[in-house]
């Protein structure tokens, strides 16, 4: 039979990795990371075009589609790139165009394509090895919760509160992997803005999508101290009421 601490300490543990889930998964699958605002100045619309089918249809290179996202407000995520354009019209030139966003995916070639130092030439492998674990640690850290999710389904089916603390232990994992997820992240913008600086008047912020994944990690931890709490406290109690017994 199980304290009702215990299970308060369960149900709690369970909401906060399901809420950690949620926002990390919306986070991967969000372009917001990163976001350039760009000074409001007027474009032609033919160079918007270029620009846009240079953006959308053009071979992939690093050099190339940063300088068209600092130029037209553009957001960075883990598998998107976005600039803001405006609507393209067939019948008219409108005077104030109505502004879209057109994002394009990273496949996955392209994910573990080379960084280069663009005054040398030359790989940066620093570079190159952050932004590879900066889209495999965060699926990294959900496969460890949906993990943990199992054992815990079986530890219930099983009637064991055994399990709990490889829930706990799994949960610690996945939150260590989301921090390094928002670390590499931020390392690999500063180190690229370091060889490819903005223009003057381009300013770039966090975006909402990254401040989703650093919510999921302390979500992830509070639920790991949770489950760890109650497995030691259950286990610590189950001794004491054995040896009791015993005697």
């Amino acid at each position: 039979m199980v304290d009702n601490r215990y299970a308060t300490a369960l149900v709690i543990g369970s909401v906060l990795s399901l809420l950690a889930t949620v926002y990390l998964s919306v986070a991967v699958g969000t372009q917001h990371w990163y976001q350039y605002s760009c000074p409001p100045v007027k474009r032609e619309g033919g160079n918007a075009s270029e620009l846009r089918e240079e953006f959308i249809k053009g071979e992939f290179d690093e050099k190339t589609y940063s300088e068209t996202m600092f130029r037209l407000n553009g957001t960075l995520g883990l598998w998107w790139r976005c600039i803001l354009v405006p609507s393209q019209s067939h019948w008219f030139k409108e005077p104030d165009p109505r502004m879209e966003t057109q994002c394009v995916s990273f496949t996955l070639a392209q994910q573990f394509s080379p960084k280069y130092k663009y005054r040398d030439n030359e790989e940066d492998l620093l570079r190159t090895y952050l932004w590879r674990s900066q889209f495999l640690l965060p699926l990294v850290s959900l496969a460890l919760v949906f993990l943990g999710g199992l054992v815990g389904v079986c530890a219930c089916l099983c009637r064991s509160f055994t399990p709990t603390l490889g829930v706990g232990v799994l949960h610690l994992l996945a939150g260590l992997c989301t921090l390094g997820t928002v670390c590499c992240f931020l390392a690999g913008v500063d180190l690229l803005q370091r060889y490819l600086p903005p223009p003057q008047g381009v300013e770039g912020s966090l975006g909402w999508s990254l401040y989703l994944a650093l919510i999921s990690f302390p979500l992830q931890m509070m639920a790991a101290a949770l489950f760890l709490w109650a497995a030691r406290s259950h286990r610590k109690n189950y001794t004491r009421m054995t040896a009791y017994r015993v005697a």
